[in-house]
Parts: C-alpha cells; structure tokens; sequence
C-alpha cells in the first residue's frame, strides 16, 4: 500500500443525489431515473474544492472559483493550464471527456470532446503496399493526428454552462504559456519516453528540449509564446478563435505541409456531442461514468453488476484479487467484441450492463481456478497511449466536474504545428489500424473500432462519480487501457468507507482479458498471496512501476466534511476554497 497523500484536505459540502439504469441506440443513450430522497442537511456546499495533476492548473481554478466563476468555469482554467504545463498529456492538440453536473437542475451530463477522424481518413490509412500496419505513421507526426476537440470543449461549456467569459478562463494558461513554467521530474520522466520522436520534429525540440536536443534540467523554464496567442485567438473569438480564420489556416498548412490530412472543412465542422451518462446501481451507491465512445463506463457497470453478486468484505486478499480479476477479464472481453463510435456502430449498452449478463457470466466463474481467457471466445483487446490527465472539481453551489484529456502517447503525436505552439495528438492509433493486426503495443482490435471519416475512436477515459445520500465521489485518472480498473478499485475502496487518499494512493493491478496475465505495481501482493493466485492458475507480472495519476474528491454528506487528494505518484495537488 502507498502512502496516503499528504495533499489531503478536509472541507463540509453536500448535493443530492439520483439513482438510474441506462439504455443505448446507435445515436446515443437515454437513462431513466429514479430520486431518492435526501436526509442529511449538507445539500448546500459551503466550501469549493479542486484536485489536478499541477499546482499550477489546480490554481488557476481556484482563481476563477474567487472571481465568481463556477465549476464549469474553473473546469476550463484547469484544463488550459495543464494544456500548458502538462504538454505531454493534454492540450489543444487533443481532446477528452468531461462528466459534468448541473447542481440546480440535478443532472449528470457527458460531453464527448474526443477527437474525430479527417474526413479523408479511411481503412486502410495505416497500411503498407504489402498489407501491413506502419506502425510509424500511425504513431508519430501529422498523419497520425485526429481532429482535436479541447478547444470546442472550452467554448462549449462557457457558453452553456459557464458564469465568464473564455477570456478570464483563459487568462492564466496565457500568462503561464508566455512566461514559462519551470521544469519539474515528472516532466523529465515523460519526455524520456518521447524524446527521440520529439527530437525528428524541430518545432517540437525548439519548445521542450534544451538547446542540445535532450531532456532540460530541472527548473529551467518551458516557454510557449506560440499556443499563448492560439489561446489568446479562442479567448477572444471562441469557436471561430481554432476552428477558423488564421488559426485553422496556420494548422492546416502545418499539417499538411507534414504529410497530414486535415482540411479546413475538417476543423470548421467539428462539434461536441453531448450524451447521457452511463448510471447503475451498485450495493446502494448510484455509479455514473462515461458512455461510449469511451469503453470505461459499461466496463465498470458489467464488473461492478458481477461484484454484485458476491459479498467481498468475506473473502481474503487472495480470494478478492482472483474474484475481481475474472469479472475485468469478461468485462475486456466485452470491450474488445462490441465498442465503438455509437454514431458508427450499434453499441449493446443495456445488454451489456444488464445484471442478466452479470449473472450469466459468475456462472462461468469457479473460485478456486482462473478462466482461460481464450475459452471466452472473444476477439483480442486493443489499447491506448498510456498518458492522459485527470481533474476533478466541485464549487460551492455543488456543481462538478469529472475530466479525462488526452493527446494519447507522451506528447502525442511528437508533431507541434509551427506558429501555433499545438501539439498535435496520436488518437488514431486508437482505432483498429487493421482488423487483426497489433496497434503499437503489440495488440488487437476489431471492425467495431476501424478507421472511418469523422468517427471517434475508442477510449478508456473514464471520468466518474459515486453518488448516495451519505456521500459524493469524484474519482478518475489517466492510464490508457488500466485506467478502467484503477477507477474500478477506487469506487471499491470509497464504497469500502476507505479515506479518499486511500483510493488514490492504493496498490494498483489490473488484466484487461489479453494478455491473459495480472499485471500489477511492485509491493501489491504478499509472496503468500502470490502463491495463492498462482496455484489458481493465474500468471502475474510485475510491471516494475508505479501508474496513474488519480485526482479526486469525496464529500461526506453526513458530517459535511469533503476530502481532496492528489495521487501521490506523481506532481498534483487538491486545494480547497478558505
């Protein structure tokens, strides 16, 4: 077990709270719901909260919540900041989710901001002459970059749902942006994975690296006067600010001039989609978290549906692992056989996170043997870049935000278009390159998640919340294809009465159906628990390394304390209003 955060911090709020099941069609999904009356006191906040992946960007919203802005409105201060300060993980070369709910009207909103497909993309974009997969391309530089959605998000939520205009919002990623902000480790750590890509791309080594193309020294500062005007170009125009007028031209030159396939038409015919979340009922807990096009929400209904039918708090470490380990096995199986673009693909959502499929599945689950994963029958898995970034909010009316935003690998695709400082994601090696063929880690995807013009490829992204009438959970991290379990067994350790820096800090494992294997950080098993999920048949793998970076919230309505951390992983802090 890590260390619980020393960035804990308690404050009293409260909100109300629904419970619900959710239904899809090809466009969408509809969710009925049922209330439940409140008996506590704490329905009014009395304080805010924030929790990011940078001090930086947890102050920045901050700021905005002291100037009178809501959630939604810190949201964007947060986002665009750590679009600055975090260039590896999120920026206006990408796109993400955004879990959102309206205090007043007691709604939970998802807002799809994924990147979309080039009109001209097609299925075969990524193969050779002779069939294969060029994993370059698909990888690193303009071709492998979709249609970002970041900036439409900004727009979109000032408009609808916040209180400032993109210019207050906005005003601290510039400054940040034009002035600098200082090298840290976690920084260091990132472009180390990145930094041979980052070196082919001239624009890309002048911002990041030193002036001998490698990895700067700590505190030396990272400068971006180029995305501050982009950012200056959205706060004073909006939409039109990114998507047209000199911005869309300067992008779109870059981009092509690298042998990408945007056009003008692309960027000017994006949009937002605005969808209903996916909402089940778990041991009296209402669970609510993103829909597809991200995977993560019907994975973790089917897993958390499964669990259902157990008592955990009976069984031993040992006994728990194996028994949550063989619903993700089903859960990715799942995932792999039927998730798409839900404008794309007909998506069996209510099946999916029916207890009826819960319940068929535990039949197959024998607790003194792991399944094999081949004798599920199922496609093989794919997965995504492995960093993202992850924050959650809540003001003092009890509006909140749980965000997920990607550019996909560290820093993406490597490619930062000239004269705009955006570097441009990698999301389109989240689709199928090839039906059959291995993506960049080596696995597989399916025909439900191929390559087609403007479709959204598929993610893991799963920003969530934990509702009940004792208490409110924001909860999400980054991670690619493990960020579904690590949010899972965070709900666990909330559901489990366990402190919120235990649900961040927690040792994490996860399977994902195939590979058939337990993957999990040094220090998670005993030897003893070891042996005993071997003698089941399971196969571990210590991966050598810590992953995540877990941002979240809880709020104690009974007592009104709330309770924020940052994962201590990693560079982030929770901060909550005085």
């Amino acid at each position: 077990m890590l260390p619980t955060s020393s960035k804990l911090i308690k404050i009293s709020l409260g909100l109300s709270v629904l419970i619900g099941i959710s239904a899809c069609s090809k466009t969408g999904i509809s969710t009925e719901s049922v209330a439940i009356p409140l008996s506590t006191p704490f329905s009014i906040p009395k304080q805010a909260a924030i929790a990011s992946a940078h001090p930086l960007a947890t102050q920045a919203g901050m700021d905005i919540l002291n100037q009178g802005g809501n959630a939604f409105d810190a949201a964007i201060a947060v986002a665009a900041s750590l679009g600055v300060v975090e260039p590896y993980s999120a920026g206006l070369g990408g796109g993400g989710f955004w879990l959102i709910h309206e205090a007043k009207a007691n709604k939970s909103i998802f807002i799809d901001a994924r990147e979309k497909a080039p009109s001209s993309a097609h299925a075969n974009l990524y193969l050779k002459e002779d069939g294969s997969v060029n994993r370059d391309i698909a990888v690193n530089g303009a071709l492998a970059a979709g249609i970002p959605g970041q900036a439409a998000a900004f727009v979109h939520l000032a408009e609808k749902y916040g209180q400032l205009p993109l210019k207050k919002t906005l005003a601290a990623a510039i400054q940040q942006a034009n002035e600098g902000f200082p090298v840290y480790s976690h920084y260091q750590k990132l472009i180390g994975y990145r930094l041979e890509a980052l070196k082919r791309y001239p624009t890309s080594a002048s911002i990041f690296l030193n002036n001998k193309q490698q990895i700067p020294e700590m505190g030396a500062l990272i400068k971006q006067p180029d995305l501050a005007w982009t950012l200056q170009q959205i706060a004073d125009k909006g939409f039109d600010g990114f998507y047209k007028g000199e911005s869309a031209r300067r992008l779109v030159a870059g981009v092509q001039a690298a042998n990408g396939i945007w056009t003008l038409d692309d960027l000017a015919n994006y949009n937002i989609i605005e969808r209903q979340p996916i909402e089940i009922e778990y041991k009296g807990h209402k669970v609510v978290s993103a829909p597809p096009p991200s995977s993560g929400g019907i994975a973790i209904a089917a897993m958390l549906n499964m669990l259902s039918q157990y008592e955990l708090n009976t069984l031993n470490n040992a006994d728990k692992t194996h028994l949550i380990v063989e619903t993700m096995r089903r859960a990715y199986k799942d995932r792999a056989e039927f998730l798409g673009d839900p404008d794309f693909v007909d998506v069996p959502t209510a099946e999916l996170i029916s207890l009826e499929r819960a319940k068929a599945y535990v039949t197959g689950i024998d607790m003194n043997k792991a399944t094999n994963s081949l004798s599920l029958k199922g496609p093989k898995n794919i997965q995504e870049g492995f960093h993202t970034t992850h924050f959650s909010v809540l003001d003092k009316a009890g509006n909140r935000v749980s965000a997920t935003l990607s550019i996909n690998l560290p820093f993406g695709s490597a490619f930062t278009v000239a004269n705009t400082g955006v570097v441009l994601n990698n999301e389109m090696d989240d689709f199928s390159a090839k039906p059959g063929e291995p993506n960049a880690y080596g696995l597989v995807g399916n025909a439900a998640n191929a390559i087609a013009p403007n479709k959204r490829p598929l993610s893991s992204m799963s920003p969530s919340f934990v509702e009940s009438n004792d208490a409110v959970a924001l909860i999400g991290t980054p991670g690619g294809s493990r960020i579904i379990t690590m949010v899972m067994l965070g709900i666990l350790e909330h559901i489990d009465e366990k402190p919120v820096g235990d649900w961040v800090g927690r040792s994490r494992f996860h399977h994902q159906y195939l590979p058939d294997v337990i993957q999990h950080e040094p220090n998670t098993f005993s030897a003893a628990e070891i042996n005993a999920l071997e003698s089941k048949g399971h196969k571990l793998k210590n991966i050598g390394r810590e992953y995540g970076n877990m941002q979240a919230i809880l709020w104690d309505k009974k007592t009104g304390a709330v309770t924020a951390a940052s994962d201590p992983r990693a560079f982030g802090e929770s901060q909550v209003s005085e």
